[in-house]
């Protein structure tokens, strides 16, 4: 039925009518479109039907949009902070019973690849290691053109229509009077908009979590956000969510960690990626499927349509099918990462859209983006961008037309080729183009023209109790610790009430450990707009002891802190040790000659102290003589280096001669503390979590 669902908005959530009947507004505090023509809902495309598709008449829509699209050049709006790879797509079955499409009919077929990573909300100087979401977009080069699934490390979005994206975008960027924070979500605009959008609620979980301050690129998980479909040739449609899973495992750092990164290296997570494709220790990660049809769709209790929801694994099970290998770091920055452009519409038969409202507000917002960015039409004859399959079509010309079409005609149908004795150029062709299909939406549910949300958009918390309840009780410290931290940066204490009552819908625990954080009262739960369910949990959304946690430490990087007097012998086993377990170790000395060992051997250093913190890497070890260890009691990069180590959970390895460092660094023994033998190495992989109450206080 039409729902009078819209979105809840305002203190305390209320809904609002389709059209709120809130009577004439005179002057300047109506709503307008630039033309100056009064906006009736800026909540909501236009849409036939309920949930039917987004109607191109919507000019509110298109100018909001295309202004914003166009509000910087030539840097990225968004997703301005990227590091990229060349590589491979390798098909492990064929999926001819799902798709026509050709990437997915030969098993072991490789596909070529290129895929950015990004922050979103941080310009292009900014740094790394932000708590932000994670962009993660993937251009196959296929035989039937390139296809684009272009989506984040996280499997949700802050909105549910594309209409809402400039104002998220907005909020969260620098505040519009002073033109900061950079890279953060930790400002009043940003929790204001969100306190306002309950429908934000589950990703704001997320974005808390500590899938937002993740160890390494090599270690995110992508998602293709929305549900797409996947079209046979028979005709038949399945529903489908994208997943990628890193080979290495699924991990972040901490808080304190993650700051201290900044400072560090502000290129740590690019001069991660381009150090592990260099010495061959190529990042990998699997295509996994969600697939299934309307009668499933129908059984969940919440749309899949709905770009704030996922479908958990447990309820689910993600089918792998293919791997991803990147093993080539671009040859220049700028003509391939910077010059790259992403387009969701970019698809080849056999993969197809759904009416999710956000990604239909994607499918033109992309495309229309490239034009302000690369500054002409033809920006997909950029090599980063051209396919590598024949294009033929009758466009022309455009500034820096690269291509030299020849033929008099320059547009379809026509004969003057045919009758000069020339090939007639391209043609249409039904059996094998790509075709739209015809969903039961576009063919039997189309109704009145309606700015809404259907009912079935309306739950916006049960998710996010999901999510918050699924995770390790080492994540939800974090995470409720991130709030405190985020909420503490807000100055307008109505802004701080509202987004508690919010978390009271989600988890009153989680409130109260916010409230008492901030030193504030808890309201009571804002209204909602649809019940709260429990659903069942979901271990799979961990991080912390998850099925995907790391297991070993092949991909990590191991510090080896040594000084004068270091035994070289030591120092060579435990490098022989970390490199045959798939590791790279690290000898890092208070100056980057190195050190001179006990035997009077000059030891090679990689990095020096000062400047390579342990933040750096995974774990340490500490090779360390008597007389070397005194003096490096006398330099506070050495103390700070062990205590950081420590601070952040890590393993750490020492002889007995490293005591005295450890002992004034705080080091209290704990399973984490081993020796520099097979223990060092197993510990290595892990951090350790019981070790966290003992030296930060949580939320």
């Amino acid at each position: 039925m039409a729902s009078e669902f819209t979105a809840k908005i305002g203190n305390g959530g209320e809904t609002h009518q389709q059209v709120p009947e809130t009577g004439p507004h005179d002057g300047e505090g109506h709503l307008t479109t630039n033309q100056g023509i009064r906006v009736s809902d800026n909540q909501n495309q236009l849409k036939s039907g309920e949930r039917g598709p987004v109607l191109l008449e919507d000019f509110v829509l298109r100018e909001k949009i295309f202004h914003f699209d166009h509000e910087r050049i030539p840097e990225r709006i968004v997703h301005a902070r990227g590091s990229a790879a060349h590589g491979f797509f390798e098909l492990f079955e064929s999926l001819s019973d799902l798709t026509k499409a050709d990437i997915f009919q030969r098993a072991g077929e490789k596909t070529p690849v290129f895929t950015r990573f990004s922050t979103v909300a941080g310009g292009a100087g900014s740094v790394d290691t932000p708590r932000d979401v994670r962009g993660f977009a993937v251009k196959f080069y296929t035989k039937e053109g390139n296809w684009d699934l272009v989506g984040n490390n996280i499997p949700v979005f802050f909105i549910q229509d594309a209409i809402k994206f400039p104002d998220l975008v907005h909020a969260v960027k620098m505040e519009a009077d002073r033109g900061y924070p950079q890279a953060a979500s930790a400002h009043d605009t940003f929790w204001d908009f969100i306190s306002l959008m309950p429908e934000s609620t589950h990703m704001i979980m997320w974005a808390m979590s500590d899938r937002t301050i993740p160890r390494s690129l090599r270690t995110i998980e992508g998602f293709g956000v929305h549900t797409f479909r996947m079209v046979n040739a028979a005709g038949k449609s399945t529903f489908v969510k994208f997943h990628w899973k890193p080979k290495q495992g699924v991990a972040s750092t901490v808080w304190d960690e993650a700051v201290k990164l900044a400072g560090a290296d502000p290129d740590f997570h690019r001069r991660d990626l381009f150090e592990a494709i260099q010495r061959g220790d190529f990042p990998e990660w699997e295509l996994g499927l969600q697939t299934f049809d309307q009668a499933f769709a129908d059984s969940l209790p919440f749309d899949v349509l709905d770009p704030t929801k996922i479908i958990p694994e447990e309820v689910l099970p993600i089918r792998i099918v293919g791997r991803m290998v990147l093993d080539r770091y671009p040859d220049n920055f700028f003509a391939e990462t910077e010059q790259v452009a992403f387009c969701p519409a970019n698809v080849p038969p056999g993969i197809d859209f759904t009416n999710d409202p956000l990604l239909q507000g994607r499918l033109f917002s992309y495309l229309d983006t490239q034009k302000s960015r690369l500054g002409t039409a033809n920006f997909h004859q950029l090599p980063i961008n051209a396919p590598k399959c024949p294009v033929m079509n009758f466009q022309r010309d455009g500034q820096m037309q690269m291509a030299i079409p020849k033929g008099r005609a320059n547009y379809e149908p026509n004969s003057l080729s045919e009758t000069a004795g020339e090939i007639g150029g391209p043609r249409e062709c039904p059996m094998t183009g790509f075709t739209t299909f015809p969903s039961a939406e576009a063919a039997n549910e189309q109704g009145d023209k309606l700015r809404i949300r259907p009912e079935s958009f309306a739950d916006h918390y049960s998710q996010a109790r999901l999510f918050f309840r699924s995770l390790d009780p080492a994540e939800q410290a974090h995470l409720a610790s991130a709030l405190v931290f985020e909420l503490s940066k807000v100055g307008i204490e109505a802004v701080r009430t509202r987004m508690m009552s919010n978390l009271v819908n989600v988890d009153p625990e989680l409130a109260a450990r916010v409230g008492d954080g901030l030193n504030m009262p808890v309201p009571k739960a804002s209204k909602t707009a649809a019940p709260v369910l429990d659903l069942d949990l979901s271990p799979a959304l961990r991080i912390v002891n998850g099925p995907r946690a790391p297991s070993d430490i092949k991909g990590h990087v191991i510090g080896i802190l040594i000084a004068d007097g270091s035994d070289a012998k030591a120092v060579d086993a435990l490098k022989a040790a970390i490199a045959k377990a798939g590791a790279v170790a690290k000898v890092i000395a208070p100056k980057i000659g190195g050190a001179k060992g006990a035997d009077g051997t000059l030891i090679p250093a990689d990095g020096q102290l000062a400047g390579t913190p342990s933040v750096t890497v995974d774990a340490i070890a500490l090779v360390l003589s008597d007389t070397g260890c005194a003096a490096l009691l006398k330099e506070a990069a050495a103390v700070q280096f062990v205590m950081d180590a420590f601070g952040h959970l890590k393993a750490i390895g020492a002889t007995d001669a490293a005591k005295p460092l450890l002992d004034k660094a705080g080091v209290e023994p704990d399973e984490g503390l081993v020796g520099l033998g097979d223990d060092f190495i197993a510990a290595a992989a892990l951090r350790f979590w019981d070790r966290e109450p003992k030296v930060r206080m949580l939320a």
